[in-house]
């Protein structure tokens, strides 16, 4: 019996200077019955204030100042279960715990039926089953001011969305989130969770989105980003982009984390059609121009506050951008010029204000329409269009050609058909006769030059003979013609 009061005693000790290097407790003298039920008080106090989070810190800042002390936190006896995150340096080894009796837990050694360990590049989420209670303690680069999170629910909390929502609609909404009911501050928090709201269909069949699938409508964000407006600051920010089929829709806000997912259903909206209609007049704008006229749901949009930028794309892919800011109860238009046949098309985005008075800015579909290019000057033929004037005598036609003449200046000079006969019969012979003079010129060159030749040799004419007679010293074909030619000599003088 005296060692087993023995035992128990040193046992109580070591526990004692353990809690008072934990700074759990404080040294004092023996106390009197009053001070010692006030040390009960207070350490009632304390429990209560250990059964509102599973894990608490110990010591003080000088005591986490010490190297081998820092980053210590006590697990509360009757936690089943816990899940922490650790944020530690960017790029930095997964945190080694350990246990209150000095044993180890790494990332890469753990049992997965108790533990399950999620390692980023800046943080470490543990999720522990039936954690041994008493003082833990985190070994690793962790953020200097970085606190051990417990992570018991983590809720998202968004603005409600608008009763009265567009087709196309471009929308803004905030959200800040909350781990156990109290607002989460830590800036490195964002890179742990995802923050999403999600559309599912009602599948109504009276609605245009009847069998649609889920859409992500939003991802809030809190990077100072986009339409976040500060990073860091704990307010999330996310933009809607309505580019789904109108009807009944259910919001599904949902958080997700490494470890779990939450979701929040919203209250059920109706997405109404887009209230901007687009409609073209074709030749509107006079000649030249087609007139595009934009007009409201005037139930739904003030009409007064309505202003346009728009964007045409013409049948040659040029583009042209517009702007109309001018109010007023009428639909707006605008001219576009029609130079070109083809498809014309016309993008809008429209800024205005609903009847209940919320401002919105919408993504108007794209409206395209199909035109012919400028019309050309109509003439009158007269023996088309009018009566012929040969047959009723009513006018004379030469009076009515030389008119259409005078009035249009022609382009080429056209030639008679008389005047072109004549001059080609003119050309031809021409080039006919050129032919005869020239083997005329010939004929007689070479007659001369034989006469030259046989001069010498042949001084007195022979006789003629029955063989100068005969057929084969007679010229013939083209010689013969051209033999008409030939001055004849003069016969001597007998």
């Amino acid at each position: 019996m005296h060692t087993h009061v023995a035992a128990q005693s040193q046992a109580a000790q070591q526990d004692e200077a353990r809690q008072r290097l934990d700074g759990a407790v404080q040294a004092t003298p023996a106390q009197s019955p009053s001070s010692q039920n006030s040390q009960n008080q207070n350490t009632n106090s304390q429990e209560e204030q250990t059964n509102l989070s599973p894990l608490s810190d110990l010591g003080d800042e000088y005591t986490n100042s010490i190297e081998l002390l820092r980053n210590r936190f006590r697990v509360d006896y009757n936690v089943e279960e816990v899940t922490m995150v650790f944020f530690r340096e960017y790029g930095s080894a997964p945190v080694v715990l350990v246990r209150p009796d000095g044993s180890k837990l790494f990332q890469s050694r753990v049992d997965e039926e108790k533990v399950e360990w999620y390692d980023a590049d800046t943080f470490d989420m543990i999720k522990i089953k039936n954690p041994v209670p008493g003082p833990w303690q985190a070994v690793g680069q962790v953020l200097k001011g970085s606190k051990v999170m417990v992570l018991s629910d983590v809720q998202l909390h968004a603005d409600p969305l608008p009763t009265l929502l567009f087709a196309g609609e471009i929308l803004k909404s905030t959200a800040y989130l909350t781990n156990g009911g109290k607002l989460i501050e830590n800036k490195q928090f964002r890179n742990v969770v995802d923050l999403d709201i999600e559309f599912i269909s009602t599948n109504n069949p009276n609605y245009d989105n009847f069998g649609a699938d889920d859409q992500n409508i939003a991802t809030f964000q809190d990077n100072g980003r986009g339409m976040d407006e500060r990073p860091g600051d704990g307010i999330f920010t996310g933009q809607f982009n309505l580019k789904v089929a109108p009807g009944e829709w259910k919001p599904i806000f949902r958080v997700k984390t490494p470890m779990y997912t939450r979701e929040q259903e919203g209250p059920m909206v109706i997405l109404h059609r887009n209230p901007v209609s687009i409609d073209v007049v074709l030749d509107g704008g006079g000649a030249g121009y087609h007139k595009i006229i934009i007009d409201v749901n005037r139930e739904l949009v003030d009409i007064e506050s309505l202003l346009v930028d728009g964007k045409i794309r013409f049948p040659n892919s040029d583009m042209q951008n517009f702007s109309l800011t001018e109010g007023g109860s009428e639909p707006r238009e605008h001219l576009i010029v029609a130079y070109e046949e083809g498809i014309f098309r016309v993008k809008l985005t429209a800024y205005g204000t609903t009847t209940d008075g919320r401002d919105f800015i919408l993504d108007v579909p794209e409206y395209t329409f199909l035109a012919e290019g400028p019309a050309e000057p109509e003439v009158e033929d007269p023996l088309i269009d009018g009566n012929d004037p040969i047959v009723d005598g009513s006018e004379p036609l030469v009076a009515d050609m030389q008119n259409a003449d005078s009035e249009k200046m022609p382009e080429k000079d056209e030639m008679d058909p008389t005047t072109l006969t004549l001059l080609l019969v003119a050309v031809n012979g021409s080039i006919l006769l050129l032919g005869i003079v020239v083997a005329v010129v010939i004929v007689l060159k070479r007659k001369k030059g034989n006469k030259a030749k046989a001069a010498p040799v042949n001084k007195e004419k022979s006789p003629t003979t029955d063989a100068d007679l005969t057929m084969e010293g007679q010229p013939k074909g083209l010689m013969k013609l051209f033999g008409i030619f030939k001055k004849k000599p003069k016969e001597s003088a007998k």
